[in-house]
């Protein structure tokens, strides 16, 4: 890979942890202390191991195994991509995604027995 190619992804990574902290989520580059392999590429979600891509062409088998294998036990891959004038996209496997709407829709669930 270029230093042109290792910028654009360091500039990725440190957008979408900027994005996450706009959120509120206390987020940082996963591996711009240590770039251990296996880490991800963005940190500070608990059971989440992100991987930024930041490329014109998406190989998203690819980058889901890869994500997929360096995730680590309870941990939830999903990957952030863009391409050059558009916007964020988060993927994830769709077993992962139904399993995180339930939990959403008993929260909300909860939520109105509450009221």
């Amino acid at each position: 890979m270029g230093k042109m190619s290792r910028n654009k992804g360091k500039r990725g990574e440190r957008e979408i942890a900027s994005k996450l902290r706009e959120a509120g989520y206390d987020t940082r580059r996963g591996q711009q202390f240590c770039g251990a392999n296996g880490d991800a590429d963005v940190v500070g979600l608990p059971g989440v191991h992100i991987e930024v891509k930041r490329t014109e062409r998406a190989l998203l088998y690819d980058w889901m195994s890869q994500a997929q294998s360096d995730a680590r036990d309870g941990e939830k891959p999903v990957i952030f991509h863009r391409r050059n004038d558009h916007k964020w996209l988060a993927i994830m496997d769709m077993d992962d995604w139904i399993e995180m709407y339930k939990a959403y829709e008993l929260e909300m669930s909860d939520e109105d027995q509450a009221v």
